[in-house]
């Protein structure tokens, strides 16, 4: 899979994206607890599209909230909802990359994980991203199944197809221990907290 594949491709979709969501507030409430997402936060969205999932976090009282996304419309359209908004930060850029001047209590990348070239690597940088103790959730809204059949349509040339959650969960072993594994027909989620080993190694962000 090609990045500059994954920009044109969601570039392209990014007009009609809030149009095209549909009602999952309920599923997204239970994500977001599973994630542990809660008042006082320093939250980072992966992949954060047009910001979905900010009016969420704001309802949960985060201290602060940084969105980023590779996409240069969805991130300006991001951007431009919550351009009054002191507590938001959007960012246009390749997470696995960019030079963050703090640590996040929660990182959370919400129906995006299967349009990242490297899982495995894109799980390791997010666990240098985080604070002591510091969460990560990967989940959709929908079943794998569902998840699966509609990336093989028109969005194949930039998905990897998502992989059973046992599988992602084993991806999360190295650096997180994992809390939840779910995948039922209405979600999809794997999460965990940073090991306390990793807080005394050197990383870079």
């Amino acid at each position: 899979m090609d990045k500059r594949d994954v920009i044109e491709f969601f570039d392209r979709l990014a007009p009609a994206w809030d149009d095209m969501q549909e009602d999952r507030d309920a599923v997204i409430s239970v994500i977001l607890d599973n994630a542990g997402v809660s008042a006082g936060q320093d939250v980072l969205d992966v992949a954060c599209g047009t910001g979905v999932l900010f009016p969420h976090y704001l309802n949960r009282g985060v201290r602060a909230l940084t969105g980023i996304d590779i996409s240069p419309e969805m991130a300006r359209l991001a951007a431009r909802k919550y351009a009054d908004n002191p507590l938001v930060r959007v960012i246009c850029g390749d997470v696995e990359v960019y030079p963050f001047d703090r640590r996040f209590d929660r990182a959370v990348v919400y129906n995006a994980f299967p349009h990242f070239p490297d899982g495995a690597r894109l799980i390791e940088r997010l666990s240098k991203l985080l604070s002591e103790r510091g969460r990560l959730t990967i989940a959709h809204g929908f079943s794998r199944e569902t998840i699966n059949a509609h990336h093989a349509g028109g969005a194949r040339r930039v998905s990897n197809g998502l992989m059973r959650a046992e599988e992602l969960a084993r991806l999360f072993e190295p650096w997180f221990d994992v809390d939840v594994c779910v995948s039922t027909d209405e979600m999809y989620q794997v999460a965990g907290t940073k090991r306390r080993a990793m807080s005394g190694l050197s990383q870079n962000t």
